[in-house]
């Protein structure tokens, strides 16, 4: 178990549907049993509630499964939202055994509750069923907001056309309500025909602009979003359209006191091995959204996460130059399973890549990377070396990134057992891992010199902030 990052004993995280009241974030969640395997024993949604993403207190079911004759046999994700006097739960209900018999897979469903807490299922019909042409079993993940521009309610759900699976006709539709009852289909909200499905829409406004965003699992397995001024479009696609790589799915957002909290999890891989695909559910690790000058998006690490850790070290400041070599060295021999890093990195013209190698190995200099290739403008996470080839599922391990020489871009790295996650100029990399090489921290770079200054580490976490 991770010692930071949030899980529930004996089980994996799955889709968030997160909602925050005072000071208080609400996490409803499903819990995978896995047995035998994902998705194999039906789940409900579970709730979990935090002020600081550190400390977490378990609520237990929320909302429970229903029986294997039941539409809710599963209940998928939805989100949770205030309106007309109650909370409301717009949800999926899922059950495996219903193509068989003619019926649609999916429905979406609906409960209310008067403390978030307790929860009664409403056995009125939503009318928000698959619509004509539309796919019966992929209609699912509804989301509400108030649109206050038409003073009425609108519901997001992520779908697809009939026809093979393959065809990329993925895409979030509309509703619209006045009373969260009657709803009105409204067609399409953004159907772009890049991906075979969209899941987990999510849709909120910052500043001036709207943001949609949604999750995709037919490219690069990750969330993306566009952004416009008007609910209405055009959606305009930034130069960086998303917040991760393809180790974090699902996310979705809630704004709580002027923070908004991007609610996603990091899967883990097939057999604990880093050389397998990833499979469905794992660990929940948060990220903190804010806007850019120029309206696009950049996440960056909690404040609450960072200051769980023990007081931090200092690393005294260095430079290494790899004129026409690579060069490495050794920044902390000892670092532990569980550790919090940060730094200012200044590379000068011509440096071809720069990085940071962890659990690394001084002997057999095996160790895991984040790598800044800047003159291709990208950074990307990989085993060290690649041998034998292949030692680490890499595919979409990498953001796009443009740094420049001769300036400071400050760099924070959160290790937490298997999770490594990169914060640098409002871009995030999560990655998961399975091998421990040894207990270094070093630094590279390539063809150019680098400097590092402000350079601390916190080994391990305050008491009382470790859940083992």
């Amino acid at each position: 178990m991770n010692k930071l990052y949030y899980q529930f004993p004996g089980t994996w995280f799955g889709d968030c549907m997160p909602f925050g009241k005072g000071n208080k974030f609400f996490l409803f969640h499903q819990r995978d049993t896995r047995q035998p395997e994902p998705f194999g024993q039906p789940f409900g949604w579970s709730l979990a509630t935090t002020e600081d993403f550190v400390h977490y207190q378990d609520c237990g079911t929320a909302i429970p499964r229903g029986s294997d004759d039941e539409q809710d046999q599963f209940i998928y994700a939805g989100s949770v939202f205030y309106g007309e006097g109650q909370y409301h739960a717009f949800y999926t209900g899922y059950n495996k055994d219903y193509p068989a018999a003619g019926k649609a897979s999916q429905v979406l469903m609906h409960a209310v509750s008067d403390d978030l807490y307790h929860w009664s299922k409403s056995h009125e019909s939503l009318k928000l069923s698959p619509q004509e042409g539309y796919d019966v079993d992929e209609w699912r993940d509804p989301m509400v907001i108030r649109d206050e521009d038409h003073k009425r309610y609108l519901l997001i759900l992520g779908a697809r056309k009939k026809g093979p699976k393959t065809a990329q006709t993925g895409r979030t539709v509309k509703f619209t309500s006045n009373d969260l009852k009657h709803w009105k289909f409204e067609g399409d909200f953004w159907a772009p025909g890049l991906f075979t499905m969209h899941e987990m829409p999510d849709l909120f406004k910052m500043g001036d602009w709207w943001y949609h965003i949604v999750t995709e699992y037919s490219n690069k397995h990750g969330m993306v979003y566009r952004m416009s001024r008007s609910l209405d479009g055009p959606w305009l696609t930034p130069y960086d359209d998303a917040f991760d790589g393809s180790a974090y799915y699902a996310g979705r957002t809630f704004a709580l006191n002027g923070h908004r909290v991007l609610f996603g999890w990091v899967p883990t891989k097939i057999g604990n091995d880093d050389t397998h695909n990833y499979e469905w559910g794992g660990t929940f690790v948060p990220h903190e959204l804010y806007q850019r000058p120029d309206g696009s998006l950049g996440a960056k690490p909690l404040n609450s996460l960072c200051n769980a850790f023990n007081p931090a070290q200092k690393i005294n400041n260095m430079c290494i130059r790899g004129d026409g070599k690579q060069i490495a060295k050794a920044l902390s021999p000892s670092c532990g399973d569980i550790f919090a890093f940060e730094t200012d990195v200044e590379f000068s013209d011509g440096t071809r890549t720069f990085g940071f190698r962890l659990y690394a190995n001084e002997e057999t200099e095996q160790s895991y990377q984040f790598a800044f290739h800047v003159q291709q403008g990208f950074l990307r996470f990989a085993a060290n070396p690649n041998y034998p080839w292949f030692n680490y599922m890499d595919i979409g391990m990498e953001r796009p990134l443009r740094l420049e020489s001769n300036r400071p871009n400050h760099i924070q790295i959160i290790v937490d057992d298997t999770i490594m996650t990169i914060y640098v100029n409002g871009v995030a990399l999560n990655a998961r891992v399975y091998r421990h090489f040894g207990d270094s921290l070093d630094v590279f770079v390539t063809d150019g010199a680098l400097n590092l200054s402000n350079t601390r580490i916190a080994r391990g976490l305050k008491k009382g902030c470790d859940r083992q």
